[in-house]
């Protein structure tokens, strides 16, 4: 009796196997994001609960498959997580150097109590084609490209027009600020509407930082936004430096006042606007932004004594920038071209990108070059800022 259960149980097995052999699958990315000098933030989706790893190998001519390369888990104190979504901050990395790498989703058939039942694996492919790469950043470096997006909405075909302008060889990173979609109610939306398209081009090997939209703000799924982007940051303002830039990344929140209709009673954005200007007033006292060559901020919605949103940004943000003198803010929001020139109120330049344009800027030495393009290759503005 006992032979026949132990055959039952392993038949119940290799059944459960077989039936996961096709069912699990990376669905979306992977992509990185929040690369620094020392680190990178990896983010990829499978279509079933697994669990996740990166394997990371130095950049060279060798095969993958020559050694066994060392494995990153996606794990919280201590534990794997089990998800369909999976993120690894890979740390202690050399600063300006290539590394390749790859990811990996085990489907999680069961677990009950300390038993866990483990399906079949997908992984990116190493084996046709040459295995996923980047580089970290490069603090010291004299030179630096870069790009920006904004408002696309959910419009792929643009997307991909305007990346087509860049030259990927030569564009270090992509800044995304805000309004990629029109509303952020399921995974769908994110990766149909945008996000499927920038990996496709470039964000599997060229990093991208994101700028929260007011309209990523809004939906079912508006709360899980840092599940997908800036999942390891504190928060989804922060700062980081490539080359002689120095960025600074607001969440300027919403455009109404927090008692509209639209946002049914659940938004607190004026006291998330406060918070985040006391972290600001740091930021720009800090070393690390004075001795910066060029700092740039970036927020989606610019400010002007117009909505309420915007009233927020000029009375609680703009005074702290007007003392620290930043080189030049990039928005986005009023879907259209504009550049503002220093004023009474505002002492810096603004660039508002357009919903159909691509802002693209190299740093060199002491000039920080600036060209902007829009989805038929018209040249909007050019300009260049010296030190």
């Amino acid at each position: 009796m006992k032979k026949i259960t132990c055959i039952l149980v392993f038949f119940l097995c290799a059944c459960l196997s077989a039936w996961s052999a096709e069912d699990i699958h990376l669905i979306h990315g992977p992509y990185l994001q929040n690369l620094t000098a020392n680190e990178v933030t990896i983010v990829w989706i499978a279509d079933k609960p697994s669990v996740g790893w990166v394997e990371l190998a130095p950049d060279g001519d060798d095969s993958f498959y020559s050694t066994e390369r060392s494995k990153f888990f996606d794990s919280r104190c201590g534990v794997k997580n089990t998800s369909t979504v999976h993120v690894v901050q890979l740390k202690g990395l050399q600063p300006n150097t290539r590394y390749r790498y790859r990811v990996y989703a085990q489907e999680v058939l069961e677990h009950k109590s300390n038993h866990v039942i483990y399906g079949n694996v997908a992984a990116t492919d190493v084996y046709s084609k040459k295995p996923l790469s980047f580089k970290t950043c490069n603090t010291n470096a004299s030179s630096i490209s870069f790009a920006m997006v904004n408002d696309i909405h959910g419009r792929n075909d643009v997307l991909s027009t305007l990346i087509s302008k860049c030259d990927l060889k030569n564009t270090d990173f992509f800044i995304f600020n805000g309004d990629m979609v029109s509303i952020f109610n399921d995974e769908e939306q994110v990766f149909g509407g945008f996000m499927d398209t920038a990996t496709k081009l470039f964000a599997s090997q060229i990093p991208m930082y994101y700028t929260r939209g007011n309209h990523e703000t809004r939906g079912t799924m508006a709360t899980e936004f840092q599940r997908y982007f800036s999942p390891k940051q504190s928060n989804i303002y922060y700062t980081f430096r490539q080359g002689p830039i120095y960025f600074v990344i607001l969440d300027t929140g919403e455009d109404k006042p927090d008692n509209d209709i639209e946002y049914a009673g659940i938004t607190d954005y004026d006291n998330y606007r406060t918070e985040q200007a006391d972290w600001l007033r740091g930021v720009l006292q800090s070393n690390e932004y004075k001795e910066a060559p060029f700092k740039i901020i970036v927020g989606h919605m610019p400010p002007e004594n117009g909505w309420h949103g915007q009233r927020e940004i000029m009375n609680k943000f703009v005074p702290l920038l007007n003392e620290a003198k930043p080189d030049l803010m990039l928005c986005g929001h009023l879907h259209l071209y504009r550049h503002d020139t220093p004023n009474n109120a505002i002492h810096f330049p603004i660039i508002v990108n357009s919903n159909n344009s691509v802002f693209q800027a190299e740093a060199i030495g002491n000039e920080l070059k600036v060209k902007v393009t829009d989805v038929e290759g018209k040249e909007l503005d050019k300009f260049t800022i010296q030190k």
